[in-house]
């Protein structure tokens, strides 16, 4: 993909999920923070569907999505994109940047928002704070969408795999605080759409104003050298 198109594309991207925020967000105020039917819906099935096993296991995964673990996995991304020492120290610099503030902006907009959170007695973890946007769900779709971008730009030959895993985690993160009672689906939606935003900002300017960036991750990847009768010029070519 050449870089017009890498650029078009993540500017457009990032208008998009802007869009669809502010709508999310004007409907959300509208009805005054209460659920939309969706968001009920969701609610009464997750409090009606809590075995103690899968309680444990969303307590398991809802912890990754905040804290430590999305730094750690920036920090990782960082090391992925730098070459030498001092480009590691400067990527991961950034990437660690890109995290923090993308948490401010999301907290400064959940303050503005002040949604409340679901009812107390569906709560099966422990939370603070507004409710839109999901801070579990922002954080760990911005770190897992900087690590994705990392693997892109160094892994060639397990990225697939590698994009699936680290998406799939950031996903989990956003549905367990559903299942666990402490935010709406509206919250969790609101998350992604907030991350997506910020993802595609951050790839527009890789591409826009950082070359080699921008070539590691649209470079095509490698496959076999032809052989001789594949050759162009060959009698099989």
């Amino acid at each position: 993909m050449r870089r017009a198109n890498t650029g078009a594309v993540a500017a457009s991207a990032a208008a998009g999920s802007l869009v669809a925020f502010v709508l999310l967000a004007l409907v959300v105020t509208r009805h005054e923070g209460a659920p939309l039917p969706v968001d009920s819906e969701l609610a009464s099935w997750s409090s009606a569907h809590r075995p103690e096993e899968a309680l444990a296991l969303a307590r398991g995964i809802t912890y990754t999505g905040t804290g430590v673990v999305p730094y750690a996995l920036v920090v990782v991304a960082g090391l992925l994109l730098g070459r030498t020492a001092r480009q590691r120290v400067r990527a991961v610099t950034v990437c660690v940047c890109v995290l923090a503030v993308a948490q401010t902006v999301r907290f400064a907009v959940m303050s503005l928002i002040a949604r409340p959170r679901p009812p107390v007695t569906d709560w099966a973890t422990r939370a603070s704070g507004w409710s839109f946007p999901s801070g579990h769900t922002t954080t760990s779709a911005v770190a897992a969408g900087v690590l994705i971008l990392a693997v892109l730009a160094r892994a060639p030959q397990s990225r697939r795999t590698l994009v699936l895993l680290i998406g799939g985690w950031a996903v989990l993160v956003g549905l367990s605080r559903v299942y666990l009672g402490v935010h709406w689906f509206s919250d969790v939606v609101g998350g992604w759409l907030f991350a997506v935003c910020w993802l595609s900002l951050l790839l527009y300017v890789l591409t826009r104003f950082f070359p080699r960036v921008r070539s590691s991750l649209t470079a095509p990847r490698p496959g076999p050298s032809p052989t001789t009768e594949e050759r162009p010029g060959s009698p099989l070519a």
